[in-house]
């Protein structure tokens, strides 16, 4: 609809007027109702009429032309009443409008209004407030309680952080000294001293922000088509009009189909609905760059999956202990993660990790000696303790590796000898996510036809995924030209979707119709390619994103068609003497009403 200034004060202006025309009417007095009804309708007659004008500069013919017909003719007609009615219903209308939107990008405006603008930096002399964007790498930053982290960096010190808004968890989480932070997380313990590793553009918070203003202001191609097929409805409105005059002589009928035909159903059902659904999804953690992506997302039939930290944890997890008396799992995992706590090595990093989440008390090494690419020795409470390769601790052992050590050659194994004895083996892995399986059965029950795995993995470490994830194709051992010669493929069958971690896979996301980057990490690098970002590490949110665009769509679809529907009723019983003018307003209204409640539906939906 066409913006009247503030739609509140016209609708308190055209409130008044009719409630005052409509009491001289009560008191007998017809020719001052007249008047003031007649002077009602010429505030929001003359800004439509404005606002046309504007409309017409720009090469473009808008649909609220009907509305300001049928305020005309009903003061050319002698109907003031009807156009003090249509007043208030079209002005009504925006005030129905503002609402409806306010409520739908409440979501998207949290994220927005939490972003920092300003930081705390340390300097010789003393602490300074300085706008965020001045903000340098490697900058000193104190961040007090209950302040929003500013930009990505590390702590100085232990921190407890809500980090809901940027990776979804609900709960406060303690970051040790040293560990990563990022811009957009609350500070709901102590003040902290942090250093910055990122400037303000570069951070994951600006990602966020980057992508909800992209999704405020994108139109969906199913939005520009409503336009399109609007302006069809001011010509055929004006034949029905006119035929109805010419048909039975009485301008009345008229002026009855003006007043049902106003296309508040096509103006308002889409946008409402489309910014419901980005609104929804944002809730939901997932951030989509625009209404163009939600319908493009309810399209898709076919559905890329990167393998290594989307399909998979993305990083080595204990899959298996074998302890050689008199020693027990537990035992020889303490005793490999206390040597190998000095260690760089990736894998030494997840062993040390997986002793943390068993809570295992582990020791200060001493003595350590490491042998790259092969392993380490040392002292650890008290016993000699060598961490490695097989080959590399069986000949530091003088002995042949064991008839049961057998492994999966997408597996690691780590021998520990204690003592100058074999002492058992530590098995790690990449595995699935525990999620994958119900991902892709849900997927199918979309309609997803196809599913398939794109990694630079070799086949040996993709194939074990093809049945328990019902997997279509593999594509293993490709390089990044040739995941993209995949995805170029896919696309002549239809729209396709592709899902990776937003980083790595930067050229595949922009080359789908949809690219889904999880995670937050690498936000700002995704928010650059990828037309979703879910925040959270839950692979069970790329079905929920495709809930949403096809609930979204649907839902959409049946605002404007059952309003379209409704009016095409109303401007048939108009045009037939059936519906008078002023009942005829109240129709219309009651019809945009429901077709903007139906389009907030789009916001709620079970998860």
């Amino acid at each position: 609809m066409a913006r009247l200034g503030d739609p509140r004060a016209v609708l308190a202006v055209a409130l008044a007027g009719l409630g005052a025309g409509l009491l001289l009417f009560a008191l007998g007095r017809d020719e001052p109702a007249r008047l003031v009804l007649t002077a009602t309708v010429v505030p929001p007659a003359a800004l439509v009429a404005r606002d046309i004008v504007r409309a017409l500069k720009g090469g473009r013919l808008g649909v609220d032309a009907i509305a300001l017909a049928a305020m005309l003719a009903s003061v050319l007609l002698g109907e003031p009443l009807a156009g003090a009615v249509v007043a208030l219903m079209y002005s009504g209308g925006q005030v129905l409008e503002d609402f409806a939107e306010r409520t739908a990008r409440r979501d998207l405006r949290l994220l927005v209004d939490r972003a920092p603008t300003s930081a705390q930096r340390i300097t010789a002399g003393g602490v300074s407030v300085v706008p965020v964007g001045e903000v340098r790498v490697g900058d000193r930053l104190l961040v007090p309680a209950g302040a929003v982290i500013p930009v990505d960096g590390i702590v100085r010190a232990p921190a407890r952080l809500d980090e809901s808004t940027v990776t979804g968890e609900p709960l406060p989480v303690l970051r040790p000294a040293g560990a990563p932070v990022r811009s957009g997380s609350l500070n709901v313990g102590a003040m902290v001293e942090m250093e910055a590793r990122a400037r303000a553009d570069d951070s994951t918070y600006a990602g966020i922000v980057a992508m909800v203003g992209e999704a405020q202001a994108a139109r969906a191609p199913f939005l520009r088509a409503a336009d399109r097929f609007s302006l069809w409805l001011l010509p055929g409105t004006l034949a029905v009009a006119g035929g109805a005059w010419l048909a039975s002589g009485e301008a009345q009928r008229a002026l009855a189909v003006l007043v049902v035909a106003t296309p508040c159903p096509l103006i308002l059902a889409a946008p409402v609905a489309f910014v419901s659904g980005i609104a929804r999804a944002a809730r939901r953690n997932i951030l989509v760059r625009g209404g163009a992506t939600l319908e493009r997302l309810a399209e898709v039939r076919t559905v890329f999956f990167d393998k290594t930290g989307t399909l998979t944890r993305g990083g080595a997890s204990l899959t298996g202990i074998e302890a050689r008396a008199p020693h027990s799992g537990d035992e020889i995992l303490t005793l490999l993660a206390s040597l190998e706590q000095g260690s760089t090595h990736v894998v030494a990093k997840a062993i040390v990790a997986v002793a943390a989440e068993r809570g295992l008390a582990l020791s200060t090494p001493s003595k350590v000696r490491e042998t790259p690419g092969e392993g380490l020795e040392g002292r650890v409470a008290g016993r000699t303790v060598l961490a490695g390769s097989v080959p590399f601790v069986f000949a530091a052992l003088a002995r042949p590796r064991p008839a049961r050590e057998t492994r999966a050659e997408r597996d690691i194994t780590v021998a520990v000898a204690v003592d100058g004895a074999f002492a058992g083996l530590v098995r790690l892995g990449d595995r699935p996510r525990p999620e994958a399986g119900a991902v892709t059965a849900a997927l199918r029950a979309f309609g997803i036809g196809r599913i398939a795995l794109l990694t630079g993995d070799e086949a040996a470490a993709a194939e074990p995924l093809r049945g328990p994830l019902g997997l279509d194709e593999i594509g293993a051992g490709l390089t990044p030209a040739e995941k993209l010669a995949a995805i170029h493929r896919g696309r002549a069958s239809g729209p396709v979707a592709m899902v990776g971690d937003g980083i790595n896979d930067a050229p595949a996301l922009a080359a789908a119709d949809v690219g889904i980057a999880m995670g937050a990490r690498g936000l700002n690098a995704s928010s650059q390619t990828a037309d979703v970002v879910i925040l959270v590490e839950d692979l069970g949110r790329v079905p929920e994103a495709f809930a949403i665009a096809r609930r979204t769509r649907r839902i959409a679809l049946q605002s404007m068609g059952a309003g379209l529907a409704l009016s095409a009723l109303a401007m048939a019983a108009a045009a037939f003497g059936l519906l008078a003018p002023v009942p005829g307003a109240l129709v219309q209204e009651a019809i945009d009403v429901a077709v903007v409640l139906n389009a907030l539906r789009a916001l709620g939906g079970r998860s």
